[in-house]
């Protein structure tokens, strides 16, 4: 089975969410299983400045927007990802400072509509039989809407492998206008609500649901959420319509980098089954100590509680910054936060913090030590999103001991199991969740957590529960290999009767 990723992300190289995690460790995972896997990204100068070596590939002429780029293919080999890596290189798209999409002054690039076209465009010549690759993918599996286009171009090659479309957030979808569409020269049929027309402007997140052949999304709970206009954002209607095509699989963690008997960023480590409460102990020490608090006795056995996130409404931080000054108001408790986002966000935190100095322990930025250490030190983890496809923090928290108390959407509610006494007996229970997305129903949960936290038996229990979750990638990655499995050799087509209908135009069977 051969697989071709592509993504606009990947970690270590480039990240800025969790997109860049699964680009990371997914594909390790399918190797692991047997499966030959080649990611590829865009050549960003972040990524260029890290390769050591190159091979060039070959070249593309590719069609932007209203001018042709020459698009070298490059080849890194597997050191950075641990399979092998290509790079499409078009310097006057992707060679420049900033984030894959963000200007470094914070405003999206006024480009980005054609600089993601190229880069589909090239992949989609690379993914069928072109001639400069050795290699030819059983399947594309292509992730979120930077790689939207590529199923759509996909379609338009009788040659070309199938394709999966993942998508990691619903909320983020690559809309562009009309003009842009014409710029981009993309085909006319294209131009329809069953094609990638969306409201008057078009959506490379809707051309991967449309065109692909199977489309995932990262969590089982959020492949039905998404179908309903509560958590649709206007793609509801499409996606019942792909309801066949549709499936959610569980996002998983790297288990070498989150492993808490490992973690080299921790002081003191510890596991399941050896130490885990001293190791618990001993890194919450620590980490008030780095945050500048004397860990007496007392400060020890007080909850501490932990938030990493970006500070925007999906994340819930607006339930959390109503939320402070009640829990503060336990004795003793401490809430530490890191994370970044909007301005409004940052300075009402900025303000509790000075509020509460010595309880409000607040980092803006982002620490990938400091990261690890508030997931090892806490003794509960907060995160209340308003809406979360499948989550991360929650998986890291539940591995290094720390019950996470969660809002049951998405992957939150398919991962963590509340604390109710049924399930505490039964030896299920792993975390805390609340229903509704409001501060009082956030303040419940907490509350009962605090309550759980001062009764020894019945929170060891939890703790050691919630470490022996197995949430690794081979579970996940087996289900991704079956999906390949059923469309290994089936050609990508164009899946909707109107495009179908218009495959009369000469536009239908440009090629990419």
């Amino acid at each position: 089975m051969k697989i071709l990723f592509a993504a606009s992300e990947a970690y270590p190289l480039v990240k800025t969410g969790g997109l860049g995690d699964v680009i990371h460790s997914l594909p390790r995972a399918l190797q692991a299983l047997g499966a030959e896997v080649r990611v590829v990204l865009p050549a960003y100068r972040l990524v260029l400045e890290q390769m050591e070596s190159l091979r060039i590939v070959g070249w593309l002429q590719v069609q932007g927007a209203g001018r042709r780029h020459e698009v070298r293919i490059l080849e890194a080999g597997s050191r950075h990802l641990g399979v092998p890596l290509l790079l499409v290189d078009a310097p006057l798209l992707f060679d420049r400072p900033g984030n894959p999409y963000l200007h470094p002054d914070g405003y999206n690039w006024h480009d980005n509509a054609e600089r993601f076209t190229v880069f589909s465009r090239a992949v989609a010549r690379l993914a069928a039989d072109n001639g400069l690759l050795d290699w030819r993918p059983d399947v594309v599996h292509c992730h979120d809407w930077q790689a939207g286009l590529v199923p759509a171009f996909l379609s338009l090659d009788s040659r070309a492998p199938a394709s999966v479309f993942t998508i990691h957030n619903l909320s983020y979808a690559g809309i562009f206008s009309h003009q842009e569409f014409e710029q981009l020269a993309l085909p006319k049929a294209w131009w329809s609500p069953d094609a990638i027309e969306f409201f008057g402007n078009f959506s490379m997140l809707k051309a991967g649901i449309v065109f692909s052949d199977h489309v995932t999304t990262v969590s089982p709970t959020y492949a039905e959420e998404i179908q309903t206009p509560a958590f649709g954002y206007g793609f509801d209607g499409v996606l019942r319509a792909m309801r066949h095509k549709l499936s959610g699989i569980l996002n998983g963690i790297d288990t070498e980098i989150w492993n808490p008997a490992t973690d080299p960023y921790l002081p003191s480590h510890y596991s399941a089954r050896h130490r885990y409460l001293a190791g618990k102990r001993d890194n919450k020490k620590a980490l008030l100590a780095q945050l500048g608090l004397d860990a007496d006795e007392a400060a020890l056995k007080t909850p501490l509680l932990g938030f990493i996130g970006r500070l925007v409404e999906q994340k819930g931080i607006d339930l959390l910054l109503e939320a402070i000054p009640a829990l503060l108001a336990h004795p003793g408790v401490r809430l530490v936060v890191l994370g970044s986002g909007e301005s409004r966000f940052e300075n009402a935190l900025r303000e509790l913090a000075a509020i509460h100095p010595g309880q409000l322990l607040l980092t803006l930025g982002y620490s990938e030590e400091l990261a690890h250490r508030i997931e090892a030190g806490c003794d509960l983890f907060l995160m209340p999103s308003r809406f979360e496809p499948c989550g991360l923090n929650q998986l890291y928290s539940l591995r290094y001991g720390t019950p996470p108390v969660v809002h049951a959407v998405g992957g939150l509610a398919d991962t963590v199991v509340d604390a109710t006494r049924e399930n505490l007996e039964a030896g299920r229970a792993t975390g805390f969740l609340f229903r509704q997305p409001t501060t009082d129903a956030l303040l419940e949960a907490v509350q009962r957590a605090l309550k759980l936290y001062r009764n020894d038996s019945d929170w060891h229990r939890l703790i050691r529960t919630a470490m022996a979750q197995d949430f690794g990638w081979s579970r996940s990655a087996a289900r991704y290999m079956a999906l390949y499995e059923t469309l290994r050799g089936k050609s990508a087509t164009i899946h909707t009767p109107s495009v179908e209908t218009a495959g009369a135009s000469p536009n239908c069977h440009e090629q990419p």
